[in-house]
């Protein structure tokens, strides 16, 4: 596979930069990098935070998805038997968790997402209080990789946008730009039987490398399809959002999912509710 540096595409900036203004006039197609914490708004435990801390303030007791990097498969178990596993130097298998979201926990205190998420969110911005559907919740992630996690090529659910910050450790993401010929391939690559023994990486032109270094934050828009591999033991934070500025491309994955038959689990919660919620708004703002 021929890799290209992301250095090549990805925007770096300050966090004071990054804002609504700015977006709204040059758009919000490649990944953004921002290395240093200041100026995003984003606030986390210090880099001293342990996976230990992590069962404290969410509890041992909650159920969290675990991914089996090497069958690609998921099952449930308890936090408490997870960070068990985490913190034992023997380790039989590589164990990867990606989708604790904790916005209902005491942890969720610790954590504001950065401002520019906050400010575009769909969810933060048009989700009526009074709905008869729950809120979505996908704003906060806590992300623990033993080292050699992996997890394969994917667009996130619903075409949303996702901030992800290193706070220990180390990721490396593998991105391919949304093309109209990469989503086909895609698409084709994602309902095929051989999918988990095809790289999908080497079936496009351009597939670019990224380095996610300890208090470093990517901001990855819409439909990009990316990998990624844990290079070393890490604790990320993340969250996804949906906004104005790529709207087309959204749909455009809802589609796709819907097509592909993706199970309810790993779709945006009641994606056609948030759209009517924001038609409702821009037809009243128009």
């Amino acid at each position: 596979i021929f890799l290209s540096s992301a250095d090549d595409i990805i925007l770096k900036m300050h966090g004071s930069q990054l804002t609504q203004r700015y977006l709204e006039k040059h758009g919000f197609d490649v990944p953004i990098m921002v290395p240093k914490l200041d100026g995003l708004g984003l606030r986390l435990p210090p880099s001293t935070f342990s996976v230990l801390d992590v069962e404290h303030y969410v509890g041992g007791d909650k159920v969290i998805d675990v991914i089996d990097v090497a069958r690609q498969a998921d099952s449930k178990i308890k936090l408490h038997n997870y960070i068990k596993y985490f913190t034992n130097p023997e380790r039989p298998k590589v164990l990867n968790v990606i989708s604790l979201e904790f916005s209902d926990t005491k942890m969720s205190e610790l954590v504001e997402v950065p401002e520019i998420a906050r400010k575009l969110s769909w969810v933060e911005n048009y989700w009526p209080d009074d709905s008869v559907f729950p809120k979505p919740f996908v704003q906060k992630y806590c992300l623990m990789g033993v080292q050699d996690s992996y997890t394969d090529f994917h667009i996130d659910f619903g075409g949303t946008s996702v901030w992800y910050h290193v706070l220990w450790g180390e990721k490396i993401f593998y991105l391919i730009k949304p093309t109209n010929d990469n989503l086909a391939i895609y698409e084709s690559w994602s309902s095929s039987v051989t999918q988990s023994e095809v790289y999908f990486g080497d079936k496009v032109d351009k597939c670019y490398k990224c380095v996610v270094k300890q208090g470093h934050t990517l901001f990855v828009p819409t439909g990009w399809i990316h990998a990624v591999l844990t290079s070393q033991d890490c604790m990320a934070f993340g969250g996804n959002f949906l906004h104005n500025l790529n709207i087309g491309m959204q749909l455009r994955c809802y589609e796709m999912e819907k097509r592909l038959k993706t199970p309810d689990l790993f779709k945006f919660p009641f994606f056609e509710a948030i759209c009517w919620f924001v038609a409702k708004n821009l037809m009243e703002t128009l």
